[in-house]
């Protein structure tokens, strides 16, 4: 069982361009006089590249400062409550499905930053006493012009039978919330997106609170992802729950035969468009509301445990509809900060016979301050 997590956000390269903004040009450097040996030419090259360097990465923070207000401080010190949800559905053609959810996993932790990179340590309050192997990673980078999402996560041994649909006239109802071990998921891979309207825009304002959005403005929004997914369930262990509490009847003829497919495989490639929108309702106040809808292409493998589930059946080739869904609502007045925020992510494989949805995402509860003020 992981007990703790370990976090790295790292917030915008812009805060990085602006928290540097006091450098000064290398081309002003003075030069030899005659008869001096120029020692500092080497030096003077590198300050060059460096400063062309700088300025190239500078161009992704600048904004519009009639609608967005850069930070000013370069130390933040934060308390953050981490609620995760997940679930996965899995359908068949004929109207049966099955639903697979643990509890919500509840973290808190402290975060520090500097400048542009943020440290978090969060520990798992809901599995102090063990019981769970669950892994979690994310780590998400806002900038002005840029976004991206790196995730990782493997479901625990702590899921239950959220719902159950069998067929007409099978009352399900003693399954509800009962614990299944026999489910093993993980889904690893990143989302990149590019903000259009960038210099009056900010989503570092609404989810990494390194700058203020100080006049209501939105964006379209276009991006790239991959990801990469296995499911697998124990439906010999399934079916003895089944067996256990509705009778050995609707265990060996209910089930569709398409629910025994043993392992699912798939890669999903996608690219994204949406809108995402900042309203400043108040002074210091933002509400941010965004949602990307993904033309995914999947390709995918899986074993099936009984041949009359047909290999056929499925195709490598296949489009399906995914979606990112944020919202976030903070309080900044530069020095003191506090907000919540949501993100949520959403991938579907559907075949003729055959399909699955999967979601998780975090809700955020987050409050803090800025010091240090930059000169």
């Amino acid at each position: 069982m992981r007990r703790v997590a370990l976090i790295i956000a790292l917030a915008v390269p812009a805060v990085m361009a602006a928290a540097e903004g006091n450098i000064q040009s290398r081309d002003t450097l003075p030069r030899p006089q005659e008869g001096e040996v120029a020692t500092s030419a080497p030096r003077q090259e590198k300050k060059g590249i460096f400063n062309a360097l700088y300025q190239f990465v500078k161009k992704f923070s600048q904004v519009d400062t009639n609608y967005v207000e850069p930070q000013k401080y370069n130390f933040e010190v934060m308390l953050q409550n981490t609620n995760t949800y997940e679930a996965y559905t899995i359908s068949t053609s004929n109207g049966q499905h099955i639903r697979f959810a643990p509890d919500v996993s509840i973290k808190a932790g402290p975060y520090v930053g500097w400048r542009w990179i943020f440290l978090g340590y969060t520990i798992d309050l809901t599995h102090l006493n063990g019981g769970s192997n669950k892994q979690d990673f994310n780590m998400s980078l806002y900038s002005s012009q840029i976004g991206l999402d790196l995730f990782y996560r493997k479901t625990g041994n702590d899921y239950k039978i959220r719902e159950m649909n069998l067929g007409e006239g099978v009352d399900t109802s003693p399954l509800k919330n009962v614990s299944f071990d026999g489910i093993e998921a993980s889904i690893k891979g990143f989302n990149a997106y590019y903000i259009f309207n960038h210099r009056k825009f900010s989503y570092p304002a609404a989810y990494s609170q390194s700058t203020i959005q100080r006049r209501s403005a939105g964006s379209f929004l276009a991006g790239f992802g991959y990801t990469t997914h296995s499911l697998k369930v124990d439906w010999q262990k399934l079916g003895q729950i089944i067996e256990d509490r509705l009778g050995s009847t609707l265990a060996t003829q209910v089930i569709d035969d398409n629910l025994v497919h043993e392992r699912i495989h798939y890669a999903d490639v996608s690219l994204s468009a949406g809108y995402a929108y900042n309203w400043v309702f108040a002074h210091n106040w933002l509400f941010d509301m965004s949602l990307s809808l993904a033309l995914a292409y999947k390709h995918s493998t899986g074993d099936m445990e009984r041949s009359r589930f047909k290999f056929r059946d499925f195709s490598f080739a296949n489009f399906n509809l995914d979606g990112v869904l944020r919202t976030g609502l903070v309080w900044n007045n530069s020095k003191w900060y506090a907000g919540a925020n949501a993100i949520f992510h959403s991938y579907n494989y559907h075949k003729s016979q055959f399909s699955t949805n999967t979601y998780f995402g975090n809700i955020n509860i987050y409050v803090g301050f800025n010091f240090g003020r930059k000169k």
